[in-house]
């Protein structure tokens, strides 16, 4: 099983919706979280993207240096910028980073957003010009010359000079629920992602996609994005959970709904449907709570419970076929900390060796009464 966390270019806090216990955005902040993940043994960390967010190349870009293993899922937008360009950029993170580059394939899902930045194309467009974008994309970042022309993108000679240390590129990620995106994600990526829905709703997506990709003799992995709300015992998650939401207001939900709304988004609309903009029926499946989505965009659903609960939930999504999991948890710094410290002693994953003991307290702990070293527990 593969845990990633989450760098939140956007801002982070303990509350949603509000300034209040809210963080900045700064270098620093991030270099926290991202050697935090690093540390923990967390394999990877999402970076957003739009226009509500700093740059994920230029922050991906600068947490480099910060980490020693930890790989950045980065996104990719097709339409904004050209395949080759996309494709040096992509080669290059993944030379200074030695191999640590993830590909994010983000089509957009917000019409306003894609006019801002000179995308004028509909939903289904917008998936056919990824199409062609990726046709070109992975070919160069393969080591081909190539000469395109298509409906949306055209390139003569494209060629990129120095390769990607992944061969024959780093591997690539997608999420999209419409038709024109499961048909995108059977032909181009490695991995299908999809956001935290239901267990049947999420068996449903991941049968259909394999069906797409056999009929084209591929193969697909598959991935989860969730928020987490663990603690030691259940009834502290879920005054966790209501604590997160406790200072969103009735007007705030509306406004945020009434944006989600313009979107072409299918995956969205699923999101917003979970919860309908209410608050009284949050919990959407067994330990799985829409309060995120009130007013978030994108993923909007959390695992909540004590550490096992949690587990067995994400367990029940791996039996599943999932295999990689991006978590994330307000204020991410904390919660990197206690989702590590409570969920992986519980799951199937791989950490890091840990270091040389020189302290007879071990790693964590303290003397008691400054002379008495204490018990030996473990969080499982």
């Amino acid at each position: 099983m593969n845990v990633f966390w989450f760098i939140p270019t956007h801002g982070d806090g303990r509350y949603l919706g509000t300034t209040a216990g809210s963080r900045a955005v700064t270098l620093d902040y991030m270099q926290q979280i991202a050697r935090a993940a690093d540390d923990l043994g967390y394999k990877g960390a999402l970076l957003p993207t739009g226009r509500s967010c700093e740059d994920a190349w230029v922050v991906a870009s600068s947490l480099i240096p910060a980490t020693k293993r930890l790989k950045f899922l980065v996104a990719i937008r097709p339409g904004i910028i050209s395949p080759t360009a996309a494709a040096r950029m992509t080669s290059t993170f993944d030379r200074l980073s030695n191999g640590r580059l993830l590909i994010n394939v983000v089509t957009g899902g917000d019409p306003s957003e894609a006019t801002a930045d000179g995308v004028y194309l509909t939903h289904d467009e917008r998936y056919a010009a990824t199409d062609e974008f990726l046709d070109i994309y992975r070919r160069v970042l393969a080591g081909e010359v190539v000469d395109y022309e298509g409906k949306h993108q055209r390139v003569t000679a494209a060629k990129l000079l120095y390769p990607p240390v992944q061969t024959p590129h780093p591997p690539l990620y997608f999420g999209g629920s419409s038709e024109a995106a499961h048909e995108l994600a059977s032909k181009h990526v490695d991995l299908y992602l999809t956001w935290g829905e239901p267990p049947q709703a999420v068996r449903a997506k991941i049968e259909d996609m394999k069906r797409r990709a056999a009929a084209r003799g591929r193969t697909l992995r598959f991935g989860i994005r969730l928020h987490v709300i663990v603690r030691e015992t259940t009834s502290a998650a879920w005054d966790a959970a209501n604590d997160l939401i406790k200072h969103l207001d009735d007007a705030a939900i509306a406004a945020a709904q009434n944006a989600f709304a313009r979107f072409d988004s299918e995956g969205q609309r699923r999101m917003s449907q979970l919860h309908g903009g209410r608050r009284d029926a949050l919990e959407v499946s067994p330990n799985l709570w829409a309060g995120v989505g009130l007013v978030r965009g994108g993923a909007g659903t959390a695992l909540v419970g004590d550490a096992e609960t949690v587990a067995a939930r994400m367990r029940e999504y791996a039996d599943l076929g999932i295999d990689t999991f991006i978590l994330s948890g307000y204020p991410h710094l904390e919660e990197a900390y206690r989702a590590a410290e409570l969920l992986f002693p519980r799951l199937p994953v791989e950490r890091p060796a840990a270091a040389a003991q020189t302290n007879i307290t071990g790693p964590f702990g303290e003397m008691i009464a400054n002379d008495i070293a204490p018990k030996q527990t473990s969080a499982s």
